[in-house]
């Protein structure tokens, strides 16, 4: 039996996540995911994979918390973060925060060196000397880790949880932010192993951030310059009253001293990397959105010491992030949708047109060699999972094999195609099609919609948690279209949709269905509509538009614009889409589903975790009592602890039970079947 028909056996399939190259370029650590002994978490193991692609992979960290952040450091040991205990300490007391660990290059047991109160979060390590900083969260106004410590534990032992905020925003997708906010910190050089029996040289750490308050604090996004003198990180400024922007600020790490380096009041700037002599920087404009434009994205050359800015892909109509210097320093490396893929590119930093390297898949984690010879990165497509893959860094066009890792799959219950259909304005609408193994014109296969959220991105990457094989091991065809707002096809098409979700987004959808439809393998007859976040809310403005469809399932989904804007963790950014509600109306009016709850027919399976702050549990609340109210067949599946995901292994397992039991009913006649565990 194939996995993806087999819930339990779907999740306990091993997931390779994030991707570190050693600084000779002889050895590749991934993270890989697993279900732990209980089955009831995922765990992350770190593994080595040889980036010639000779050997096997062979696990490196095995502890029941689990390990991730590989960073490693110019040694040849290997850095990562994780909550094992550390064996040197006395068991008891509190339950360990996330520590920085060491593996030594030539073997033996990882041992830990770096601890805070607030635990170790982002590291970056300096290329050519090895000097470390660390982020970790800090109390406000505590000195020193002894200090934040006492704190905490004084908030503790008082009973005190509550939290008080002076500015916003007070929360971040499914954390709430503060008392504690994210500072930088140096550690400098790492101590070398100790003799036997002998105890580690403690490692101090000295704040280079200590004017950072809550609740944005230093933020995560640092580098540090090869010889470790200078760090680049972004810093949230104000942008109007309750507004925040991104600039960059360099920091002198001997001394501290701070110097803004690109500050732009239209655009946020982020995502820096030195070049490999680290005169120069390269990093990434996004541009504020407006009522009437969406954001645009563009490649900035910096030069360090006068902060004088070039644009390398000017005129470039994708939407470039990632950037990573090439060895030489002479070429930038970055990654942008096209056309429903993820690729690789490469721009000269003298001037001239990006080159796309990569033909099909996307890619993430991208790694460059320092002595030029390749590129590493993670490859998936809809076929194929997350696998390390080795680039040739000039030729255009590549399809590169994966290299031997953890992570590979049996075969597929199904093909993926890629399809095509007009809109009503005459543009292309391109879309991936999961077709079950044996549908044909003598069995068609029921159709399952599945609307991507965003609404700034696109269907062109496996995924775990909207994984479309699972479904078609159970015999549905599945269409995943990318309409307007859908990135990687240029800025018109995003401004198609921008402020008009329920236009242009809603009739690219229709077509692309309107299109599979009128294949033999495809029954028009038994057909199904879902999608989470945007998707979500399309999958609502759907049921008040069109009663084609036998069920719909909308998760973590927009139903009250006016009420999601004010409430969901970063109003600011959609009123700049929305307008003001009581200065803007009109956007409101006309794309908010719940204004036209009376029209829908449709049965719907309404989804939602309590701990959702992007989209907050209210407007599930609303549309399903929106629903009840009106006598529609529906169904609420609530997640009390769960985000905007749906992450642990047995409520992501409940989530598809939940959804294949409520298509089963309205799209394939059978009877509704409880979910045993519900």
């Amino acid at each position: 039996m194939s996995p993806f028909a087999d819930l339990g056996a779907f999740a306990a399939l091993p997931r390779v996540a994030g991707l570190a190259l050693s600084a000779d370029g002889r050895r590749l650590a991934v993270g890989v995911q697993t279900l732990d002994p209980e089955r009831t978490k995922w765990l992350s193991a770190l593994w080595e994979v040889d980036p010639e692609g000779r050997r096997a992979a062979r696990r490196l960290t095995r502890s029941a918390p689990g390990e991730s952040a590989p960073v490693w450091a110019p040694d040849g040991s290997l850095l990562f973060t994780s909550a094992r205990p550390d064996p040197a300490t006395k068991p008891g007391g509190e339950d360990p925060q996330p520590a920085l660990w060491s593996l030594p290059a030539d073997g033996g047991e990882a041992r830990q060196v770096l601890t805070h109160p607030g635990g170790i979060g982002r590291v970056a390590v300096a290329a050519d000397t090895g000097d470390v900083v660390v982020v970790a969260a800090t109390l406000p106004g505590v000195a020193d880790a002894e200090a934040d410590a006492a704190r905490r534990k004084e908030r503790k032992e008082a009973g005190v949880t509550a939290i008080l905020h002076e500015a916003y925003p007070v929360r971040y997708w499914d954390a709430d932010l503060g008392p504690a906010a994210p500072h930088v910190f140096w550690a400098g050089r790492l101590p070398a192993d100790p003799p036997a029996g002998a105890a580690p040289d403690p490692v101090g750490l000295r704040d280079l951030t200590p004017d950072a308050v809550p609740p944005i604090g230093s933020g995560d996004d640092v580098a540090l310059s090869p010889d470790g003198a200078l760090l680049v990180r972004t810093e949230a400024v104000p942008d109007g009253p309750a507004g925040r922007r991104d600039r960059l600020v360099a920091v002198e790490t001997a001394t501290g001293g701070t110097r803004v380096l690109v500050d732009d009041p239209l655009a946020d700037v982020g995502s820096a990397r030195f070049s490999p002599d680290g005169t120069a920087l390269v990093c990434v404009r996004e541009s504020l959105t407006t009522y009437d434009e969406p954001p645009d994205y563009t490649l900035l050359h910096v030069d360090v010491a006068t902060g004088a800015v070039r644009d390398l892909t000017a005129g470039f109509d994708r939407w470039p992030s990632a950037p990573q210097f090439g060895a030489d320093g002479s070429c930038v490396y970055f990654l942008a949708d096209e056309d429903g893929r993820h690729a690789v590119f490469r721009v000269p930093v003298d001037g001239g047109e990006p080159v796309r390297l990569t033909a099909d898949g996307a890619y993430s984690d991208l790694q460059v060699a320092r002595d030029g010879s390749a590129l590493y990165a993670l490859r998936s497509a809809y076929d194929e999972p997350p696998a390390p893959v080795r680039l040739d860094p000039e030729t255009p066009g590549q399809h590169p094999d994966p290299l031997p890792n953890p992570g590979t799959l049996p075969q597929l219950p199904g093909t993926l195609h890629e399809v095509e259909a007009t809109a009503a304005d005459g543009t292309r609408v391109q879309s991936w099609l999961v077709l079950p193994e044996g549908a044909s014109a003598d069995q068609p296969a029921p159709l399952l919609l599945w609307i991507h959220g965003g609404p700034l991105m696109s269907w062109n990457s496996w995924s775990w948690r909207w994984c479309p094989w699972v479904m078609a091991a159970r015999g549905y065809a599945v269409l995943l279209p990318n309409p307007a707002l859908s990135q990687g096809f240029g800025q018109d098409f995003v401004r198609r949709g921008w402020g008009e979700w329920g236009e242009a987004p809603y009739t690219d959808l229709m077509a692309a269905v309107d299109a599979v439809e009128q294949r033999a393998d495809v029954d028009a007859t038994r057909t199904a509509a879902m999608g989470g976040s945007f998707g979500g809310y399309m999958a609502n403005w759907v049921a008040t538009q069109t009663d084609r469809f036998r069920a719909i399932v909308t998760h973590a989904s927009l139903w009250d614009l006016d009420s999601f804007t004010g409430t969901t963790d970063a109003a600011y950014y959609w009123e700049r889409e929305w307008g003001d509600p009581l200065l803007h109306p009109k956007r409101y009016e006309q794309n908010s589903p719940h204004r036209f709850a009376d029209a829908i027919r449709t049965p719907m399976l309404v989804i939602h975790g309590d701990r959702d702050y992007r989209v907050p549990i209210g407007e599930a609340l609303r549309l399903w009592y929106d629903l009840q109210k009106r006598g529609v067949p529906s169904k609420f599946l609530y997640f009390p602890d769960e985000n905007h995901w749906v992450l642990t292994p047995g409520n992501a397992t409940v989530w598809y039970e939940t959804v294949l039991a409520f298509l089963a009913e309205h799209v394939l006649g059978e009877g509704w079947q409880r979910p045993g565990l519900l």
